[in-house]
């Protein structure tokens, strides 16, 4: 079975936007906590910084990564398609 690599797109742009969204709601509820996750998750030491949430930057946040990933994902099924081509 070949992917729908336009149906993966917006499937894989919505999953990301989710996540996003749930991301930007854990860091307004706990700032600290995430902080340390991140930094953690980039192994540096995000201590002395401080999250920037506002309007504009979660709402080109959520564009950007959305569109990146449905983009990476689209990519991807068309190279998988191509590679399989001769396969039924």
């Amino acid at each position: 079975m070949k992917p729908n690599a336009n149906k993966l797109f917006f499937a894989v742009s919505l999953a990301v936007a989710i996540v996003w969204l749930i991301c930007v709601a854990l860091v307004g509820l706990a700032p600290g906590g995430m902080m340390t996750m991140s930094g953690h998750m980039m192994h540096s030491d995000f201590n002395g910084m401080s999250w920037t949430l506002n309007m504009t930057g979660i709402v080109a946040g959520l564009f950007i990564w959305s569109l990146s990933a449905g983009a990476l994902a689209w990519l991807a099924a068309t190279i998988y398609n191509f590679l399989h081509k001769d396969e039924t």
